[in-house]
């Protein structure tokens, strides 16, 4: 019996006696093409015109397939289940839907499509709730395939006790099946790009953050909002890391998955820059020296690891080294940690090119080939303190060389070789990249 006290055909298993369920429908509702599946369906409605009096004992008999329908959704589906004390009215609206528009369709002999498009708006937006609601896919088209054995079973059992012609009660299994596959395809596209929607939102929201982290000065009030917002539990540290975007797709299976990425226009970026920022979570320093090894041919540069509310100070010192390696033609990994004299030495470039200029005018008139060696021979020198066999072994020459060449360097610096001012000043003439 139904709700409302009349009597339904009392088949509980399988279809109306001596009709055959469609198989690939029996197994399970698919996703298709919305295109293709509709024009199908479109087709099996146009060719069966339902007499009036089976339409209506089919209609008679609707709340009733809908409440069966649902009790086994319910029953079958374990995410259901979980939701039932909430959900069995929206499920027993959206299954009447269905199948009221099921039924309109089949009962059309001109211009059958048109009940599709409210049944597929509707399949669509149950997609997206079922996403925006946490539930799989698989939930959803378990519900479809439950809701269409069920379905077909009693409405064959109506249509044959109503006298519907084997002709037309096989041509209405097949419609059951082609119009559940229609919806559950709408289904399948709504849950899908509510799920991308969502993604979509929550890149933005985690892009929202790392800017205001990126800049420095915001408030933490507003940070901390934001990072709520998007779900983003701060890790105890942050490394910004600078990359081009050409390279960023090479970088990422080298960094921490749950890594902040911004692309696009960084803060206090220069024209046309293309750089990408990674803010790397609680970077170790084994995963630090992973990370230049691996990238050693990225163009990486690695800021400080710091508190992760200050990675401002991080990606500052990166865009600053970044603006060094640049000048240099770099390519390697840059660890701003392991170049941290350099930077110190570069921060003002025009003030090292004078000193240069002025420390170095003595090898201003040797050749280009003549210059190069002994630069390096001085600056060798001078950091191993005049040990011969020291400068010999890091430059690859035999100590006699570095003997020659030195006597060359007295020549030319003369008494000012031993001079501390004029060493201090050589030093760091000669510590920037740009000297080597």
């Amino acid at each position: 019996m139904t709700k409302d006290g009349r009597s339904r055909p009392s088949l509980r298993a399988g279809a109306a006696p001596g009709v055959t369920t469609p198989t690939s429908a029996g197994r399970g509702v698919a996703p298709t093409s919305g295109r293709r599946t509709e024009a199908i369906t479109v087709d099996r409605a146009a060719g069966l015109q339902l007499p009036a009096r089976v339409e209506t004992r089919l209609r008679e008999a609707l709340p009733g397939v809908a409440e069966d329908a649902v009790e086994a959704i319910i029953e079958e589906v374990p995410a259901y289940a979980a939701a039932r004390a909430f959900m069995v009215d929206t499920i027993e609206a959206a299954v009447r839907t269905a199948l009221g528009g099921f039924l309109t369709l089949a009962a059309r002999s001109t211009d059958p499509s048109s009940p599709l498009r409210p049944a597929q708006a509707a399949s669509y937006e149950l997609g997206r709730g079922e996403a925006r609601n946490g539930r799989s896919l698989d939930a959803l088209l378990s519900a479809y395939r439950i809701g269409a054995r069920v379905s077909w079973r009693e409405l064959s059992a109506v249509a044959v006790e109503a006298e519907l012609d084997s002709a037309r009660l096989a041509r209405f299994a097949e419609l059951v099946f082609a119009y559940i596959d229609e919806l559950s395809a709408a289904s399948v596209a709504g849950h899908a790009a509510e799920l991308a929607t969502a993604e979509r939102h929550h890149r933005q929201q985690l892009d929202r953050v790392a800017r205001d982290l990126l800049r420095g000065g915001v408030s933490d009030e507003t940070v901390d909002r934001h990072a709520a917002r998007a779900s983003w539990q701060p890790p105890r540290t942050l490394t910004a890391v600078l990359v081009s975007e050409e390279q960023l797709r090479e970088v990422r299976p080298l960094v921490d998955p749950s890594s902040l990425v911004v692309e696009g226009e960084l803060p206090d970026a220069p024209p046309n820059d293309d750089t990408c920022a990674l803010l790397l979570p609680n970077l170790t320093a084994k995963a630090r020296k992973t990370l230049v090894d691996n990238g050693s041919r990225l163009g990486l540069v690695i800021g400080q690891t710091v508190p992760w509310r200050e990675v401002a100070v991080s990606y500052d010192r990166a865009r600053r080294a970044q603006a060094t390696v640049a000048a240099d033609g770099g390519r390697a990994a840059y660890d701003t940690d392991a170049h941290l004299a350099e930077l110190v030495v570069a921060a003002d470039r025009e003030a090292l090119a004078d000193l240069r200029r002025r420390v170095l005018a003595p090898l201003d008139e040797l050749t280009e080939t003549q210059r190069p060696k002994l630069e390096e021979t001085l600056r060798a020198w001078l950091l191993h303190r005049g040990r011969r066999e020291a400068v010999a072994e890091q430059l690859f020459v035999h100590p006699q060389t570095v003997r020659y060449r030195v006597g060359q360097l007295r020549e030319l610096f003369g008494d000012s070789l031993d001079d501390p001012d004029t060493v201090r000043d050589l030093v760091i003439a000669l510590a920037a990249p740009s000297a080597e």
